[in-house]
């Protein structure tokens, strides 16, 4: 069976249980087509780049899911017709991630220095005068 993950977006003013069982209901319904969810990820609350209906912040949920498409396209059906649901994204994987994802994962992220930090902006490296802003140009013409 194709592997895939999805991503949605469920409005802030729900409250983190009824998220979790938002996103049992879909696991359900991709069981119930002959699949199954083999990881189920809460971001949690955060940011939204721009207003979605007028939220500003929104739960995000990831769920890893190891089922044909016909129970894949079951789910986004149902999540269509929920008014729960801002915002779904699901993408046709090769392989499923094991372990944490990227979001979660802020070991790695905590390791990288900071803008500041960093040594490859030149911040001890002589400037290089431009061209047409020599001082000695407008003295020789």
């Amino acid at each position: 069976m194709p592997f895939y993950e999805s991503v949605f977006i469920v409005r802030q003013d729900i409250p983190a249980p009824q998220v979790e069982a938002i996103a049992k209901s879909f696991a359900e319904i991709i069981e119930a087509n002959g699949g199954k969810v083999t990881k189920t990820e809460q971001w949690g609350l955060r940011n939204l780049a721009y207003r979605i209906n007028k939220n500003k912040k929104g739960h995000y949920v990831l769920q890893n899911i190891d089922a044909p498409s016909a129970a894949v396209l079951e789910m986004e059906r149902n999540m269509r017709l929920s008014e729960d649901i801002l915002r779904i994204l699901t993408v046709r994987v090769e392989a499923l991630e094991e372990g944490p994802s990227a979001m979660l994962r802020k070991d790695e992220r905590a390791d990288r220095p900071s803008y500041g930090e960093r040594n490859d902006r030149g911040g001890d490296r002589p400037r290089r005068p431009r061209e047409g802003n020599d001082q000695n140009q407008g003295a020789a013409a």
